[in-house]
């Protein structure tokens, strides 16, 4: 694939073209570090000459929502991926018919997947590099020097605690490097958003209750199978956790 890294930083560029390079190193990377400079490259041939933007959010003078919008009208528009330090702007990236949304520091395993996507989105399929296998029904975690597959099945909720992710499970807890707003959009089916920084296995919920949280005050809580610790719902979900437990 020919892929367009458009990022205003340049170590961050550098990043994602050794990281492409580890994925393929047949992919021809080229780079901008503006928005107008990588609408020159793509006017240049109506998109075309390129499959993929690796497209920043945050930059300086137009930014990189604004120049997907852009690119979105061109006559042979490329596949975009956002890539962001930034997850608060991840349903606009997808109401821009991005096809994956990568939170920095991006993972090997993560730009491999959107890599897939993008070939997928551009009919490319027959191409795709031999990439790691994809996560599945289970999540990743990095760990003291090794990689350890937890399934899904076995996760009762996911919390985000400032830059991580913390994975519960009956048996231990771990960290994740990702953000939940991504966890949430990929294992939709699996995971209910109870609070804004809580996920709970949908599977795992046996009971809404009434709970008081010295933060919160007044509220409810959900309570998981297996867990003594309720969890905390927030007042705009309460439906949605009825809802869940009605199924």
């Amino acid at each position: 694939m020919h892929i367009l890294i458009v990022d205003d930083e340049l170590l961050a560029r550098s990043r994602l073209r050794t990281l492409l390079g580890d994925c393929d190193a047949r992919h021809a990377v080229t780079e901008a570090a503006h928005a107008t400079d990588a609408l020159a490259q793509l006017a240049a041939s109506g998109g075309r000459a390129v499959d993929l933007v690796l497209l920043d959010i945050h930059m300086p003078g137009q930014d990189g929502l604004a120049l997907a919008q852009q690119i979105r009208r061109l006559p042979h528009p490329p596949a975009i991926v956002f890539v962001t330090a930034h997850a608060d702007h991840a349903l606009s990236a997808f109401e821009l018919d991005a096809v994956d949304y990568l939170t920095k520091p991006v993972r090997l395993q993560r730009l491999q997947q959107a890599l897939a996507k993008a070939q997928r989105a551009n009919g490319q399929a027959a191409m795709a590099p031999t990439a790691l296998p994809d996560e599945g029904d289970a999540l990743l975690i990095q760990e003291r020097g090794r990689t350890e597959r937890v399934p899904l099945a076995d996760v009762l909720y996911l919390r985000a605690e400032q830059k991580y992710v913390t994975v519960r499970t009956l048996a231990r807890s771990y960290i994740l490097d990702g953000a939940l707003t991504e966890l949430e959009t990929r294992h939709a089916a699996h995971f209910l958003r109870v609070h804004r920084s809580t996920l709970v296995a949908r599977r795992a919920m046996r009971a809404l209750e009434r709970h008081y949280d010295e933060a919160e005050g007044e509220g409810w809580a959900v309570r998981l199978q297996g867990l003594a610790e309720l969890l905390p719902v927030s007042r705009r979900q309460v439906a949605a956790v009825r809802e869940a437990l009605a199924a």
